[in-house]
């Protein structure tokens, strides 16, 4: 039976149509029915209709007969954005194949040969094809041969379809069936399943789901984490189709899903290996799981202080489906008890707090992201040193104690039209970039590596490059390991009041800009009050940039008609020493918008 198996996946750029080619392979299968048909049916998520993105891996099961035999097909939907890029190589693991997808009206794009290179890292059947041949616009011979030559092989390998009018679909499944391997693995082995992803239901806990290596399992079997050696037991066991489907038992070689009842997510670790029970310590785990790495760390605290134990429990329950998501508690002098969250990147933090919002009803406020810095600090014994990594504005230290900060670099990889290197060459060059040097891709594109500082990347990047190449370029990243550079906190101040969820650490020679910026931001964002509002930007007590929000004025001589001129001086004083009194008392609200505008750098 195992032989008849075939497990795949789709990647590719954002928006060069993996979800559509799903939705046409549902119908091909008959999956799904006509009349439950819809557009993107793995995308779940509303947010994920609404960007036209895919945020959270999905998988599905088709059966498809072809040449009189029947076949048994497990497809994993994944995501293109660069953010996400974590959740491809999780459904690599799972695989051992997949549809390399590429728009013929964009060609070969960054996140395309990200992909690319972790698909070759997993040592899987690659498949190109050539999506949207029937869009205006689209250079399809163009596009098949640099899909050629990117992978080096003929022309003629590389497949053509319109994934909206189903056009070439078949010829590309069929494809699947004999070039992608059946499963490696042996029913009669002790049981082993490796964990791709996970999502939390109230009434069944947490739900792993899993791709059976070895072995079978059934239903009400007691089951063990292998490394975080939590036991369960597995109350439901299935398949998707694409909904969650119970079935009796799970064998070697199948996509399937767990209930394990459990209501702790650290327990049910994305990449660990389930084995029964009875198998702890016999069996050896599934090997090549890497952990993912936080880029963007951002402070998240409730709208509101009696919502700290909401916020808690919502951010337990989004772990469980989103295994790149890390959480420390903090507190914060300004906005009191919250959390510093690790994220992939600023999309991924847009989305969290999305989901709070829409599905717990949690209003966040949002510091402003920052990455990893070590921090080496002098001590009274020269011949030793206190190291310290930093995540956030509050935690750095006098300037005076520092011997020296590390940060983060990366290996930006832009892929551009070749009209377009003048400017992108410029914005490397404003944003820090060092070493840069371009290659050759075939076509009308070209690729522009450089290598950039991460706080540099995480901030607009995307949107800055989106905007000098009229939204043709895109970039993916790879981490350099970690520089010196001179660093300063730059705080700000709000009606005199310092406001340390804003403070931000910047390089020493874009400090005052950087608190000119941020002022002028604020100054947009947050609404007038009845009196003027000062906002400074302060580094080490000095001032090095202000602005001042002019207060509401009401107009208290509208109701004079002329007569002596004193009187109308006499109420305009009374007012100015009413603002100036409501000043050293009144306190100002920031909005959370206020502090998205300092974070959005553009």
């Amino acid at each position: 039976m195992i032989h008849a198996y075939r497990n795949f996946c789709v990647i590719a750029h954002i928006d060069h149509g993996k979800s559509t080619l799903a939705d046409r392979f549902l119908e091909l299968t008959r999956t799904v029915e006509p009349r439950q048909m819809r557009e993107q049916v793995l995308d779940t998520m509303d947010l994920e209709r609404e960007r036209g993105i895919t945020i959270k891996l999905t998988p599905v099961r088709m059966e498809y007969r072809r040449n009189t035999t029947d076949y048994i097909l497990n497809l994993v939907d994944t995501p293109g954005h660069v953010d996400f890029s974590y959740e491809v190589s999780r459904s690599l693991a799972a695989v051992e194949g997949t549809i390399l997808l590429v728009d013929a009206t964009q060609g070969v794009q960054a996140q395309t040969l990200a992909n690319l290179e972790l698909a070759r890292a997993a040592q899987l059947v690659i498949i190109p094809a050539v999506n949207k041949i029937d869009a205006p616009g689209a250079d399809v011979e163009g596009t098949r041969r640099e899909l050629s030559a990117l992978l080096g092989i003929p022309e003629t390998d590389v497949l053509l379809v319109s994934a909206k009018t189903g056009a070439g679909v078949q010829e590309l499944l069929d494809a699947v069936i004999r070039r992608i391997p059946p499963p490696r693995g042996s029913p009669t082995e002790p049981f082993r399943g490796l964990i791709f992803d996970s999502t939390f239901e109230a009434y069944r806990g947490v739900i792993v789901y899993i791709r059976v290596v070895d072995g079978t399992l059934t239903r009400q079997t007691p089951i063990t984490f292998a490394g975080s050696g939590a036991d369960a037991t597995a109350l439901e066991v299935g398949i998707f189709c694409p909904n969650l489907t119970p079935q009796e038992t799970l064998t070697a070689g199948e996509v399937g899903y767990v209930a394990t009842g459990l209501r702790e997510s650290t327990r049910a670790r994305v990449g660990d290996t389930l084995v029964k029970r009875d198998d702890r310590g016999k069996v050896t785990p599934v090997p090549g799981y890497q952990k993912p790495q936080p880029n963007v760390y951002v402070g998240v605290y409730p709208g509101t202080e009696t919502s700290f134990p909401e916020l808690r429990e919502a951010l337990e329950k989004l772990q469980l489906s989103d295994a790149s998501l890390t959480v420390e508690s903090e507190q914060s002098p300004a906005l009191g008890q919250g959390y510093r969250c690790g994220f992939l990147g600023l999309l991924h933090v847009d989305i969290v707090r999305e989901r709070l919002r829409r599905e717990f009803g949690i209003e966040t406020t949002l510091t402003v992201p920052s990455v990893a810095y070590t921090i080496t600090v002098r001590t009274r014994t020269p011949s030793t040193a206190d190291v310290r990594v930093i995540r956030s504005a509050a935690d750095f230290p006098d300037s005076d104690a520092i011997q020296e900060v590390r940060e983060p670099w990366v290996e930006v990889r832009v892929i551009a039209r070749t009209t377009d290197v003048g400017p992108v060459f410029q914005l490397l060059s404003h944003r820090g970039g060092s070493s840069p040097h371009t290659e050759t891709l075939g076509g009308h594109h070209i690729a522009i590596v450089s290598e950039l500082p991460l706080r540099e990347v995480i901030a607009d990047f995307h949107d800055a490059l989106k905007a000098v190449t009229s939204g043709y370029g895109s970039f993916s990243t790879r981490p350099l390991g970690e520089r010196p550079v001179d660093l300063l906190k730059v705080s700000l101040l709000v009606n005199h009041e310092p406001v340390e969820a804003l403070s931000v650490l910047v390089p020493a020679s874009h400090a005052e800009a950087e608190g000119r910026r941020m002022v002028e931001k604020l100054k947009g964002a947050i609404p007038r009050h009845l009196f003027a509002v000062p906002l400074q930007a302060t580094v080490g007590g000095k001032v090095i940039a202000r602005e001042t929000i002019p207060a509401l004025r009401k107009d208290v001589t509208g109701h004079l008609y002329g007569g002596d001129v004193t009187r109308k001086r006499k109420l305009l004083e009374k007012q100015k020493k009413g603002k100036t009194k409501l000043a050293s008392r009144g306190s100002v609200t920031i909005p959370p918008e206020a502090y998205l505008a300092v974070l959005k750098r553009s």
